[in-house]
């Protein structure tokens, strides 16, 4: 059913997981005395607006959204964990949230520019080389980094949360019965997730960026910056058309990679990991008839 492709997503946050569906979100959450502790709450009204139709802008606006929710859902989660009752909100999570992207860009964005720039002006490097270094480190430092992370513990348990996730959504989409005995059974990967994106927005870059030609380092840095929407918005499309296709083999085929890199970001999920996402599921379900417009 092409609303149930299209619709329903999740997200790993700390010791829980997120799901999401067009009216409703629901975050369950393991509390430290063992118990699933459930949250959910309607979207916001552009995710049923008419921009949420319109291709290329939809993706770029409800990938913001959607980052603005897995700051939430983690705050939500890491408060569970620490026994805090204050949360951070509004302003403050927003703030939080540029912070980082702040970083993110000036390390995997702004950073394998300037060193393709360096190649082009003092190297002499052509068009399509200096890019193809350019996103060949943009591509190794986002590996590596998730690499990297992957051996926190913390981080192991986000990525088995991760996995548990996978295999939830998998097994409804294959009609099959949600309990952690029969999830555990289906595929840990899945051709919508967040990572297939940076992969898909790595690969579309090099492309974008051949096409602007020569330019001295300081438009190069910036269009780097002010591409990022545009970019944003091909790959968005480009997933959303491939998990309308998978009966295509040239589909699959092409999807290999982004779920290959998923090997990265996802482990085996034990029993009760499985059990907070089948909840979430479950409950973001019940949320969407109760949110229903």
């Amino acid at each position: 059913m092409e609303d149930k492709i299209i619709t329903y997503g999740g997200q790993a946050v700390i010791e829980g997981v997120m799901m999401r569906g067009r009216n409703a979100l629901a975050i369950a959450m393991r509390a430290p005395d063992g118990s699933i502790v459930v949250h959910k709450e309607s979207l916001a009204a552009v995710y049923r607006s008419r921009i949420a139709k319109i291709p290329f802008l939809r993706g770029v606006i409800l990938l913001w959204d959607a980052l603005g929710l897995g700051m939430r859902a983690l705050t939500l989660s890491a408060n569970l964990q620490s026994g805090e009752n204050e949360k951070i909100e509004g302003p403050a999570l927003y703030l939080t949230l540029g912070t980082s992207l702040a970083i993110g860009i000036g390390l995997f964005i702004l950073l394998p520019a300037g060193v393709g720039g360096l190649a082009e002006h003092y190297l002499g490097w052509k068009n399509l080389a200096h890019n193809l270094l350019e996103g060949l480190m943009r591509l190794l430092l986002l590996v590596g980094y998730i690499w990297a992370i992957g051996f926190m513990p913390d981080v192991k348990r986000l990525f088995g949360y991760h996995g548990a996730e996978h295999k939830t959504i998998n097994a409804y989409e294959a009609g099959a019965e949600l309990t952690p005995e029969v999830v555990a059974n289906y595929p840990i990967e899945h051709p919508r997730c967040g990572t297939a994106f940076i992969l898909t927005f790595v690969l579309l870059s090099i492309l974008v960026h051949s096409l602007l030609g020569d330019m001295t380092i300081a438009w190069r840095l910036a269009s780097r910056v002010l591409l990022i929407p545009v970019i944003a918005g091909i790959a968005v499309e480009y997933i959303r058309w491939t998990a309308n296709h998978l009966n295509s083999p040239l589909v699959r085929l092409l999807i290999k990679p982004n779920l290959a890199l998923q090997s990265l970001t996802t482990r085996q999920p034990d029993a009760s990991m499985l059990e907070v996402a089948i909840e979430s599921f479950k409950t973001m379900r019940q949320a969407e008839q109760e949110f229903a417009v």
